[in-house]
């Protein structure tokens, strides 16, 4: 087994071209409580509507690379979902303070 950091995960780079075809890691852990939480807001945002997993994606991709990989998978969501609920108007800048 290597001592080397583990590669982050860049399947959601939005299709950079030094990032296809790079193998996707699986990581069957269980999210933790924030995980759980974060993916209990995207639950509910989804089945209000007000939210679609192209959306997701869509943010997530928008991540910029440094910020990307400065964040966790989870977090990653989170800025997306807090970016499109900003776009439609759902909540203000103040809101997310």
């Amino acid at each position: 087994m290597s001592d080397a950091e583990p590669t982050p995960a860049i399947h959601d780079m939005g299709g950079l071209s030094r990032f296809r075809c790079s193998p996707v890691e699986r990581d069957e852990a269980p999210p933790d409580a924030f995980g759980r939480r974060v993916d209990a807001l995207r639950q509910v945002l989804a089945a209000k509507k007000l939210l679609t997993v192209d959306e997701l994606r869509r943010g997530i991709e928008a991540i910029p690379e440094d910020e990307y990989f400065a964040l966790t998978y989870y977090e990653r969501w989170l800025t997306s979902l807090c970016g499109i609920m900003l776009e439609k108007g759902i909540v203000a800048p103040e809101d997310l303070a």
